[in-house]
């Protein structure tokens, strides 16, 4: 084990420079001078959606470009990243996804890139709490329900994530493990859609990042929250526990938000990139609306959000070996 984590250590430091050192241009000091495309790498209406879309609009002004907005969805998150990884490196396609596309997806099913070769990291964005919600399908009352139920009945709990690879993927297979219970998973291409389907009673349980169409249908209670993976419980839901101290510590994981580019876009345009995101994001305005959202946010250099993916891609490598995790 030691020696697996030197040479961890070691491949993470020498992929290092791939996220935080980019080729100069010297088109890169007139940029933009056109339109910059975000891809969210999940459909509408969820939490990256949403989130993106604030932002958007005051980069539009900062930057003095129309920053658009385009929603290409699937295999969590990694659909979407394939496409920025394709890209120009010249700043004007970069992408917002959950560090899951980079992280869990490669080491659950083929992707088309290399998450430590093909990306720049360019600012990190927000955190967000992951809740496991209850629809009118599900007979239970209670987390323990969900278990006790499953056990009984093995498979007839359906619990509905964004799709393979993702945080919710992760956390069904950690709560199986752990508590011997069947539950059977049902992937969707984002998070958007699984509240449409919920309403309609398609499954038991799902697992989702809470947004503002989401947030509405839990406070008109539609839906009820029986868990959540936080650090600590919510102001909003403080009778919530989270898995951590349901007995559940290795499902007790949160979603984690950033922007990234092409390999090898200029550092003056990644630099520019972060300083205005950075920027937007401390705006109290900006600020109050994400938190609204019930979301976290967050700052910082590049190379804080391209260590962050670095880490997590080697410590979800271990996860999912250990779990047998694969897209099915």
């Amino acid at each position: 084990m030691r020696r697996l984590t030197r040479d961890l250590a070691l491949g993470l430091s020498l992929v290092c420079a791939t996220w935080c050192a980019q080729a100069q241009t010297p088109a890169a000091s007139a940029w933009p001078t056109k339109a910059i495309k975000i891809i969210v790498t999940y459909p509408t209406a969820g939490v990256s959606d949403n989130a993106t879309r604030v932002l958007a609009e005051r980069l539009t002004k900062s930057l003095g470009q129309p920053v658009l907005v385009e929603n290409r969805a699937g295999a969590g998150g990694t659909l979407g990243a394939d496409v920025v990884a394709k890209a120009a490196p010249d700043g004007y396609t970069i992408g917002f996804a959950g560090i899951s596309a980079f992280s869990i997806g490669p080491h659950v099913m083929k992707v088309n890139y290399d998450s430590l070769k093909d990306f720049s990291a360019v600012a990190a964005a927000m955190y967000s709490p992951v809740y496991l919600l209850a629809t009118s399908k599900f007979a239970g009352n209670s987390f323990e329900d969900v278990i006790a139920l499953s056990k009984a009945k093995p498979g007839s709990i359906t619990v509905a994530t964004s799709g393979y690879g993702t945080v919710g993927h992760i956390m069904i297979e950690q709560l199986r493990k752990k508590s011997g219970a069947d539950i059977t998973h049902v992937p969707y291409k984002g998070g958007g859609q699984i509240a449409t389907d919920a309403l309609g009673g398609q499954f038991d349980l799902m697992l989702a990042n809470p947004y503002a169409n989401l947030n509405n249908l839990i406070a008109e209670g539609k839906f009820r929250v029986l868990a959540m993976g936080a650090p600590q419980r919510l102001e909003k839901y403080p009778d919530v526990k989270t898995f951590a101290e349901l007995g559940y510590p290795e499902a007790n994981m949160t979603s984690f938000f950033g922007f990234f580019a092409p390999a090898r876009t200029p550092p003056e345009i990644i630099a520019k990139l972060n300083t205005e995101i950075n920027r937007a994001l401390n705006d109290p305005e900006i600020a109050e609306k994400i938190r609204r959202l019930e979301n976290l946010v967050v700052t910082g250099a590049p190379e804080y959000f391209g260590d962050m993916i670095q880490k997590e891609y080697a410590s979800n490598a271990v996860i999912v070996k250990e779990a047998n995790i694969k897209a099915e």
